[in-house]
């Protein structure tokens, strides 16, 4: 992991007051001007490292999607679209054509961006599901997935078949 380091560019420390009275009587605040231009030199020496730890930091504040929540947002969407025609990563329409790795292999679907697209734009007898996919008579007449599912789906799918497609399970979002 690499490390990195912010240095303030400023030449001279800020302003800082030595006076110290030890009695009220001689207890004076210092010119507010001189303070306050000591406040501004101070305020600039450190706005730029905080804003660049701020910014650091945040990336590592968010919250990531494990992949247990991949897998099952993926097992909904496969649920929803796909099961029909891919129960159990077979294919009930066209069986040369299931899910199993070796026939995704055999088909020339090695990756999931293959899988992307012919989920995106279908092929042969299966229907296309993307937001734009042409021509018309190759996509789906049901409702279409946005790119993002599509990625999930294919990454589910790819999951699935590197496994041997065990049972599947969903909440049923």
């Amino acid at each position: 992991m690499q490390c990195f380091s912010v240095i303030s560019p400023c030449s001279r420390p800020p302003y800082v007051s030595t006076k110290i009275s030890t009695t009220k009587a001689l207890c004076k605040e210092d010119d507010p001007f001189q303070r306050r231009v000591g406040e501004s030199s101070f305020l600039k020496c450190v706005a730029t490292p905080l804003v660049a730890t701020v910014i650091t930091l945040s990336s590592f504040c968010g919250t990531p999607v494990s992949l247990p929540q991949v897998t099952e947002r993926g097992a909904t969407l496969f649920n929803k679209a796909c099961i029909g025609c891919h129960v159990a990563g077979g294919n009930i329409i066209q069986p040369g054509a299931t899910l199993f790795l070796e026939d995704l292999q055999r088909n020339g679907i090695e990756t999931e961006e293959g899988i992307y697209g012919i989920t995106y734009y279908g092929k042969g007898r299966m229907p296309g599901f993307g937001e734009n996919c042409t021509p018309r008579g190759q996509c789906t007449f049901g409702a279409r997935l946005r790119d993002e599912e599509i990625k999930l789906l294919a990454e589910f799918v790819k999951s699935r078949a590197e496994k041997g497609w065990p049972d599947i399970e969903s909440n049923g979002d």
